[in-house]
């Protein structure tokens, strides 16, 4: 499996990062270590998850994600070498903890540490924009972190073009780390928050770009075709505003570029993302060794130009709020 750099950071990874937003919520423990020793053994290397996950469960505070790795790298020492820990900080966790303040960023770091059972963070995230923080006193707690050798690299979720161009010229003026990765929202549906001036300036400035959202909530592994099938979903309501026009084009030119693999739409969806310019590796999550296996063929599958070109068409984002024919 090729290994791609990540950015400007010392850190290459295979080209799919596993969502851990599914541990202790639509995976138990037991299911969670089954699937991150499966992810390991199929040559992936990079785990994504944040302090936040799974704080929308009954009874979650939040950290639930982070514990479950942290006990699964405890009870296997020899893996925390082979894969780098994405983390993230930022979301309300309810009672104050929230934002990115120094106080805060230094507090998180290392409940997230705690959780993790790691003496470091591999790429740390500021998972939203704080309005409230200025970026040099964000920037200037990570730099503490980094010399205190708590996190390896930063970078930064849901920017726009204008608020990451704004961090990279605060980095830039006084010296401090920079956002060297970024994690947007971006799928063979939903391009239209990333195509233009986000990705210029990605591919301009070195920046390594891990997608989320990769499968647009599951409608592109085409489960989804009717709002029938969205009956007893608990993904109904984020799915429901795919089934337009645009979305049945979709999964119309997944289908057919599947069918030319002998591959699942789903698959030919990563792999879309895994072709995209600027787009270092997708995530994508799994509750079962079945769909690892997918998401390893997925990493695999090598779509041609024209392949490329007909999914392209089909999700133009010409159309895309979804209503047009």
């Amino acid at each position: 499996m090729d290994h791609r750099p990540l950015g400007r950071t010392d850190l290459r990874i295979a080209p799919l990062v596993f969502g851990g937003n599914v541990f202790g919520w639509t995976a138990d423990e037991a299911t969670s270590f089954r699937l991150l020793d499966a992810f390991v053994d199929h040559g992936f290397d990079a785990i994504d998850t944040a302090d936040v996950y799974s704080a929308w469960v009954p009874g979650h505070r939040g950290g639930e994600s982070e514990a479950i790795i942290g006990r699964w790298l405890a009870a296997n020492p020899g893996k925390r070498d082979k894969v780098s820990i994405f983390t993230k900080v930022g979301s309300d966790l309810g009672e104050g903890r929230k934002g990115l303040s120094a106080r805060w960023i230094a507090q998180a770091a290392d409940d997230s540490l705690r959780r993790l059972q790691t003496d470091r963070i591999d790429l740390y995230f500021s998972h939203w924009p704080d309005a409230e923080a200025p970026y040099e006193e964000t920037l200037g707690a990570y730099e503490a972190l980094r010399a205190a050798g708590k996190i390896r690299h930063v970078g930064a979720s849901n920017l726009d073009a204008a608020q990451l161009e704004a961090a990279l010229g605060v980095s830039a003026a006084k010296g401090l780390p920079r956002y060297d990765v970024l994690q947007p929202e971006y799928n063979l549906y939903d391009r239209a928050g990333f195509e233009g001036p986000l990705r210029d300036l990605v591919l301009r400035e070195a920046i390594g770009v891990v997608t989320y959202f990769s499968l647009a909530s599951g409608f592109l592994s085409g489960k989804y075709r009717s709002e029938a099938d969205l009956a007893g979903s608990r993904r109904g309501d984020a799915v429901k505003k795919y089934l337009n026009a645009r979305g049945q084009r979709i999964l119309s030119a997944l289908d057919e570029v599947a069918a030319d693999h002998g591959a699942r739409p789903a698959e030919v969806a990563l792999a879309w993302l895994m072709a995209s310019p600027g787009v270092t590796a997708p995530i994508a999550s799994a509750t079962s060794t079945e769909q690892l296996a997918s998401l390893a063929r997925a990493a695999e599958l090598r779509l041609s130009t024209e392949q490329k070109a007909r999914l392209d068409a089909a999700g133009d984002t010409a159309s895309q709020d979804g209503n047009r024919p």
